[in-house]
């Protein structure tokens, strides 16, 4: 297993079949790139089936366990069943998506060997939604969220970005996951930094803080040291007292927060490379100064490639952004050309 000299192992790796997307979200970055969605037809610079299995293949001599398909939207790749069959035993396999293709072809995608799946979902009201994703395909992703649940994939985790406009869809999204067995909610903090208008972030601790008045349980992950808030239904099912036992017995809804935005400890624990869609490893969401191709994308390449990315990793907070006297952050001259 490769590691940085920051002693960061790579355990994973999140990989974008393409950046196309049939959504508009006003927060998009795909996979820090910016704003790059082009045609919904295929694209010649897209990474075949071949290459992206040639890939994990190499990823895996390295001892990588897991891999995260993303887009853009993966299942605009007509291939993305093949990849995921073809993906090596050893890794386990998810994806990110906003959900709308799934009916009709979540079956097919777990029988090739998909475990797990993210939905994209910001809002519960048709409208609400469509203010942010610029999409009428609300009814789309509900039935592609019961798709997934059908087909196995269960917990389905539902992705809702944090920020001005859905800051006060959170408490019924928390209560949804609550009361709907099989969902977890992901409560991902808006990023600026990649998005820009910074007149839309929120302050997240105090997303944390509430959460932290309704959980019934906290528990740490050791992944980025995130905290996962246990939330009973309040539906009067749980008399007073056992909110503990209700929640350990599982009948609660899980809530995570994705909090990286100047946040050391997150970057410190970071263990993710990811790749674009045209082939190139890049070592730092936040990051396209450390772009590195792959070339033709054969495996001695790519293993190169992927040894030049890990030993070139460092933490995007604490390291190269640094807080200056005022506690503002700054670029680490050291990384300054």
């Amino acid at each position: 297993m490769l590691a940085d000299d920051f002693g960061r192992e790579v355990t994973g790796v999140r990989v974008s079949l393409t950046d196309r997307c049939n959504f508009d979200c006003v927060y998009c970055h795909n996979e820090g790139l910016g704003d790059t969605r082009g045609p919904m037809d295929p694209q010649d610079d897209e990474m075949t089936a071949d290459e992206v299995v040639r890939f994990l293949e190499v990823a895996a001599e390295f001892d990588v366990d897991s891999v995260k398909f993303t887009g853009g939207e993966p299942m605009l790749r007509d291939d993305l069943a093949e990849i995921v069959r073809r993906t090596p035993d050893e890794m386990e396999v998810s994806m990110t998506t906003n959900g709308t293709f799934l009916p009709g072809r979540a079956e097919d995608l777990v029988d090739a060997g998909l475990e797990r799946v993210n939905v994209s979902q910001d809002a519960l009201d048709p409208d609400d939604f469509a203010k942010v994703t610029k999409s009428g395909a609300y009814e789309q992703v509900i039935e592609g969220v019961e798709a997934a649940l059908d087909a196995g994939l269960d917990p389905v985790k539902l992705n809702m970005v944090v920020f001005e406009q859905t800051a006060g869809y959170v408490p019924e999204m928390v209560d949804h996951v609550a009361e709907n067995e099989g969902l977890q909610l992901q409560l991902i903090e808006y990023m600026p930094e990649l998005t820009g208008r910074p007149e839309w972030a929120v302050d997240i601790e105090r997303v944390h803080g509430w959460l932290e008045e309704q959980a019934d349980r906290i528990e740490r992950r050791e992944m980025h040291g995130r905290r996962r808030y246990w939330v009973s239904a309040d539906d009067g099912s749980a008399a007073a007292g056992d909110a503990d036992e209700v929640a350990a017995d599982g009948d609660a809804g899980m809530v995570e927060i994705v909090d990286p935005v100047e946040n050391k400890s997150f970057c410190a624990n970071c263990h993710r490379v990811r790749v674009t869609h045209e082939g190139y490893l890049k070592g730092c969401l936040n990051r396209n100064d450390d772009l590195r191709s792959m070339g033709e994308m054969t495996k001695p390449e790519i293993r190169e490639t992927f040894r030049e990315t890990v030993a070139n990793r460092v933490p995007y907070y604490g390291e190269y952004m640094v807080e200056n006297e005022d506690g503002e952050w700054e670029m680490n001259e050291e990384y300054l050309a």
